[in-house]
């Protein structure tokens, strides 16, 4: 299933993003907002998406700086909903919406779940959280924009949502790659794996690689597509782009509501197609709070080529990582994902593992825990174990030490994203499982 504005040819799409970008920009600068008279003091006039790179950058503490709405291009009596995400400095990114904003991102909710598959004939399983996050009602709206039927499970209680998948018969699960791999253990440890009839997912929120795929798919048992979603709430939260079931491996991004940009993390210039950078996002439809060029610390790439598809709106790798959180061991620089893709392609292995920072000596240790996929092969634990650092150590570069536990002593997260990394700083042991 796709909707017209995704075949679109690329002069048309070119041409309705040039048609959005001059009308935000003109209401921004008609905007009775002190941050938009700032930030567009010395901007001159754009009259297409080409001239996008003319435009300033927005960076995360912007909405710190400017909390709770200082972004407003609205009246606030214009809005009609808020979001937040958690913030580091102790107050949180508050994001707003017109009834306008609601209505776009039931839509582009519900394109990303029929990327993945969806229909009007599923019954859609949504175990994100609901509330001040964006995630719940995001991919619930979208679920309902389809046609399709939403059960609001949220996180927590794995129990009772395995019951409720049976139960209900769910055909489509929205919720975290580690959430989606979760249920799958516990319904096959309740006996009722194979009454669910789930035949594809859309997991995002946390990064994940090609060999948790691989295993998530292989829980839920063959046909199932588990295909990714990204967003972030500072756009307008999922929806910004979504893997389709025919092409995985890379996001078609809404660029009908979001233009998009790589850029050299360094420097802010453009990278040329095919090269990984940081991803760069402008709204095209957004009214109560939209954002120019927002930095979002995502590395990614674009994808060449066609989609079998049928859409043609552009792709984007799946993210490598964020520039924030690339660990610096000895003078190494490794994303968390390069670790986990090592690990997850192991077929000895289960889908949970946990990467632990050791900073009690002078220099910083890195030691990955996993587990195994089956008690049988507790046999060859030191050989797997070993195998694993060799590889860690031929891909990564980094001497890490590898602990092969039985299956289930890594820790689940049961709410929210999936913590992966620990720093260990004293005796106490970060996961408190050994």
């Amino acid at each position: 299933m796709t909707f017209a504005v995704e075949t679109l040819d690329t002069d048309a799409l070119r041409t309705l993003q040039s048609e959005r970008l001059v009308d935000t920009l003109g209401r921004l600068r008609r905007a009775d907002a002190p941050y938009w008279r700032a930030k567009l003091a010395d901007v001159p006039d754009v009259t297409s998406v080409d001239e996008v790179a003319g435009l300033p950058f927005t960076v995360k503490s912007e909405f710190r700086e400017t909390f709770p709405f200082g972004m407003l291009a609205v009246p606030l009596h214009d809005v009609v909903r808020v979001h937040a995400s958690s913030g580091t400095s102790g107050k949180p990114t508050i994001v707003a919406y017109t009834s306008g904003d609601v209505d776009v991102f039931a839509e582009v909710n519900a394109r990303a779940l029929a990327c993945a598959g969806g229909g009007r004939d599923d019954i859609v399983h949504v175990a994100y959280g609901y509330g001040l996050f964006t995630g719940g009602l995001g991919l619930h709206y979208g679920v309902e924009r389809l046609g399709a039927v939403a059960v609001p499970a949220s996180g927590g209680n794995v129990a009772f949502q395995v019951g409720l998948l049976a139960d209900l018969g769910a055909t489509g699960l929205a919720c975290t790659p580690s959430f989606a791999l979760l249920l799958a253990e516990r319904a096959e440890t309740a006996g009722v794996r194979g009454t669910i009839p789930l035949r594809w997912g859309i997991h995002g929120a946390e990064p994940w690689s090609e060999g948790l795929r691989a295993k998530i798919e292989a829980a839920w048992g063959g046909g199932y597509d588990a295909c990714d979603i990204y967003g972030l709430s500072e756009i307008i939260g999922p929806g910004v782009a979504a893997e389709c079931r025919e092409n995985k491996g890379g996001m078609h991004v809404m660029e009908d509501h979001f233009l998009p940009e790589v850029v050299d993390p360094a420097t802010g210039e453009p990278v040329p197609d095919g090269t990984a950078g940081e991803l760069v996002l402008t709204t095209l439809t957004k009214w109560a709070q939209p954002v120019l060029r927002y930095r979002t610390g995502d590395i990614t790439r674009f994808l060449p080529g066609e989609c079998p598809c049928g859409r043609t709106t552009r792709r984007i790798g799946r993210l490598e990582g964020r520039a924030d959180d690339m660990l610096i061991i000895r003078g190494i620089n490794v994303y968390p994902r390069e670790i986990e893709t090592v690990l997850m392609e192991d077929p000895d292995l289960g889908g949970q593992f946990a990467i632990v920072i050791d900073r009690r000596g002078t220099l910083p240790e890195v030691e990955a825990r996993v587990e195994l996929a089956d008690e049988a092969a507790a046999v060859r634990r030191d050989t797997i174990a070993r195998r694993l650092e060799a590889r860690l150590m031929e891909t990564v570069r980094l001497r890490i030490t590898v602990h092969v536990g039985d299956p289930g002593t890594v820790p689940r997260t049961e709410m929210g994203k999936a913590k992966r990394v620990f720093e260990q700083t004293d005796d106490r042991d970060p996961l408190g499982s050994r």
